[in-house]
Order: C-alpha cells, then structure tokens, then sequence
C-alpha cells in the first residue's frame, strides 16, 4: 500500500499515461479508497480538461494567483 504523498507525488505521472503497470496498480488501490487523493485526482483532471481549452479567457488575477500556489505545493511535495 502507498502512502498519499506516494499517491500524489506520482498523480500527473499516472494521468499522463508513464507510470509503470505496478506503480499504476498502487495508486489505483489508493485512490479506491483515499477521499482526499480522489478530490487530488478530479482537481488535476478539471485543471488538465480547462487548460485544454484554447480559447478561454484570461484567468482573474486571483485565480491565477491561487493556481500558481497550488502547482508550486504539489511541486513542493514531489
């Protein structure tokens, strides 16, 4: 079993498809039944889904702001 900074350390990793099958393996169990890793995983998804979109609009500054403070703590945990 994983831990949850093993868990989300490895999570863009696993959404990008490069994690080796055992390691894909653990974070699944993981996630089947880790709340916290699972709102990790939809937040990356949702930012993954809106950073695809080409045309959106600027982001708020705050917006910006507090995205920029998330993407440099999970970096901070890797």
């Amino acid at each position: 079993m994983i831990t949850c900074a093993e868990a989300v350390r490895q999570l863009w990793e696993y959404l990008d498809g490069v994690v080796e099958e055992a390691d894909r393996e653990k974070i699944e169990e993981h996630l089947s039944f880790c709340r916290r890793c699972c709102g990790e995983l939809d937040f990356a998804e949702e930012l993954r889904r809106f950073l695809a979109q080409p045309d959106e609009p600027d982001l708020p500054a705050d917006v910006k702001a507090r995205l920029l403070a998330t993407v440099t703590e999970l970096e901070e945990r890797a």
